[in-house]
């Protein structure tokens, strides 16, 4: 394979104006811990898969971003491509395209990513079940480099023509976990192994920590610029206006953080009024909890009155009737 060059800024600009404003959410099985558990067959859960994608349709999404895990494609291989496969089959189904992430450095559980029955979750921890992809053992060894080449080009190059799938989110968070510099390796690889496929679709990876090394080196790779954002609305302009600066098209990858008046109201109206697509973080409520606070010492109930994330209970009530009304009036579709 040969590595492609960037898209240019007018490339990216004419992707952009052909798709319907981006609403989604980021994505993980209501009955899965983590990725290893969404992807690996033993618990692929394709029902319940289908009862959250048509309900997010109905809803009025129109995407999701879900994280891929490495270590399930290294133990299952073909098992893991069909599964996925099956995945994009049911957001297609219900008009939801799809933003995978092969890499992640966020690693809330504190362990190695692992095969087989998953730790189920820990009481009042957000996140607890959560590993990185693919681990930081194998992204520090360089033995295990070729191995994650070929994950990243096998999934890229069997579906660099899928137009289910709307962009590639290279990199989950890069530094993360305190990882900081170490990332960057694997982050620069990751652009180069993804461009040698020449995917139809545009890559990137999100801003989020804002400091210089990543706010250099992120933009000067992406064909179109993501970030996240937790913060209240007068910082999140901040950081729009920041980004817009790049010329290129803008994506809010991961937002909603209840507790930071960082909500539906506050964010929705202003993010599609500058022309920002948009993924919040949740949408049924479940194993990963991320209902609760990041801060462990805030959670003194099981479910609490304000949420931090997800917008749908474990029986697919809404959390808050008047956020679907919201998000179902400024819906592309309407």
């Amino acid at each position: 394979m040969e590595e492609c060059a960037r898209w240019s800024a007018e490339k990216a600009a004419r992707w952009y104006k052909e798709k319907p404003w981006i609403l989604g959410f980021n994505y993980v099985t209501s009955t899965a811990v983590n990725s290893t558990e969404m992807w690996q067959s033993e618990t692929f859960d394709a029902p319940v898969i289908e009862r959250e994608m048509a309900l997010a349709c109905g809803t009025g999404y129109n995407s999701c971003r879900v994280f891929l895990q490495y270590l399930v494609w290294k133990n299952e291989g073909d098992r893991f491509l069909a599964n996925f496969s099956k995945f994009l089959e049911i957001c297609g189904k219900n008009n939801i395209s799809v933003m995978p992430i092969f890499f992640d450095d966020c690693a809330f559980s504190g362990r190695e990513p692992y095969c087989g029955k998953q730790d189920d979750p820990v009481p009042g921890i957000h996140n607890s079940g959560w590993t990185a992809s693919p681990g930081f053992t194998a992204a520090d060894d360089p033995n295990a480099q070729n191995d994650l080449k070929a994950y990243v080009q096998t999934i890229t190059d069997r579906f660099k023509n899928d137009r289910r799938i709307i962009a590639w989110d290279l990199y989950n968070e890069p530094g993360n976990s305190g990882r900081n510099e170490k990332c960057l390796p694997l982050l620069r690889n990751v652009f180069v192994w993804a461009r040698e496929c020449n995917p139809i679709q545009p890559l990137t990876a999100g801003l989020w920590a804002f400091n210089e090394d990543f706010n250099n080196i992120i933009p000067e790779v992406c064909d179109i610029i993501s970030f996240h954002d937790y913060t209240g609305i007068i910082k999140t302009q901040e950081r729009i206006a920041m980004l817009k600066k790049f010329g290129r098209p803008v994506l809010c990858t991961e937002w909603l953080h209840r507790f930071n008046v960082n909500t539906f109201e506050s964010h929705l109206p202003v993010y599609k009024s500058a022309g920002l697509g948009v993924y919040q973080w949740g949408l049924v409520n479940g194993k990963t909890q991320t209902h609760l606070n990041w801060d462990k010492s805030k959670n003194t109930e099981a479910m609490p009155k304000i949420w931090q994330h997800d917008i749908f209970t474990k029986d697919l009530q809404p959390y808050s009737p008047d956020e679907i009304s919201l998000i179902k009036k400024l819906s592309p579709g309407k």
